[in-house]
């Protein structure tokens, strides 16, 4: 009995007992069989919850009488079954890796509660990963094929319209652009329709992202402007300040816009990384209780060794 305590320290009511120089090594105190054994039938026991879950949740769907809740309701309803489907499986899976490791040791058996813990939410981003990432290849494809017909069929209409547009017609397009382009700095009045816009789309382009606009560009653009539409200096001179401050509120809303959303985003993902810790340790949690329910009570297992050595022996 004294030699089974020393390679057993758990058998001798928790005591740890040194062992004596050259005895036998202890066996090994994690069974991986167990552990990979209690990690598929919790996977497995949450994937059938949880399908049954989107069985339920499917029935609840009433389009043609408009009873269908709402997306919170969804949303609040799924995140609870999921959360209740993986502390049950975790439950289950620590039970039965206590169970099927042998040990009698409520240590030992925590432990396999926690390894099968481990496994599953490994087990669980693995298999989220290759179905997200096969989400983003099937729509990678789909948008790739979209594109690629969407500049066929604009291939094709181009050569079409090519085909139709005879050469003068092609001709007077390059010249007015040519025009457009070939103005600037010169007496507003003397240049072409197609000039002045050219050059006032480049001094606001050069506004918007250069900041304020200069003194010269602000008279430039004033002069611009009173040319192109036929009015005075001074309406042109109003215009122009009221795009200005046009711009100015524009740009402070889509500051306001984008602090907002960073915001939103900040908080959602601050939620959601806090919702992921609770529910593992709550996961955790039922796996180890799982686990103390499963392990073998010390009296039971010495029973059953005894009633093993009397049926060998006779």
């Amino acid at each position: 009995m004294q030699s089974e305590s020393l390679r057993n320290p758990g058998m001798a009511g928790g005591a740890m007992a040194i062992a004596p120089e050259g005895a036998p090594s202890l066996p090994p105190r994690i069974s991986w069989g167990a552990v990979l054994a209690g990690a598929i039938a919790a996977l497995s026991v949450a994937l059938m919850l949880n399908a049954l879950g989107a069985g339920i949740g499917a029935t609840t769907v009433d389009a043609a009488a408009r009873a269908t809740p709402s997306a919170t309701s969804f949303g609040i309803g799924a995140a609870m079954w999921m959360l209740i489907s993986n502390l049950i499986a975790l439950l289950i899976g620590g039970y039965v890796a206590a169970r099927l490791s042998g040990t009698s040791d409520n240590t030992d058996g925590t432990l396999h509660g926690v390894a099968v813990w481990a496994t599953m939410f490994l087990l669980s981003a693995v298999l989220l990963g290759n179905l997200v990432s096969g989400i983003a290849s099937g729509a990678s494809s789909v948008v790739s094929g979209i594109t690629g017909g969407a500049g066929s069929a604009i291939s094709a209409v181009g050569q079409q319209v090519t085909g139709r547009t005879d050469a003068g017609a092609i001709q007077g397009l390059v010249d007015r652009a040519q025009d457009a382009l070939r103005g600037g700095a010169g007496d507003p009045s003397s240049m072409t329709s197609d000039q002045r816009k050219a050059e006032m789309g480049t001094v606001v382009a050069r506004r918007v992202t250069g900041g304020p606009m200069s003194a010269p560009d602000r008279d430039r653009l004033s002069a611009l402007v009173s040319a192109e539409y036929g009015i005075s200096q001074q309406d042109a001179q109003a215009r122009v300040a009221q795009l200005e401050q046009q711009a100015v509120e524009t740009a402070r809303t889509a500051e306001r816009t984008a602090r907002t959303a960073a915001d939103a985003a900040a908080k959602g993902a601050a939620m959601a990384a806090f919702a992921v810790f609770g529910a593992m340790l709550l996961g955790l949690g039922a796996a180890i209780l799982g686990a103390r329910r499963g392990t073998r009570d010390v009296l039971t297992l010495r029973d059953e060794r005894l009633a093993v050595r009397v049926s060998t022996s006779t």
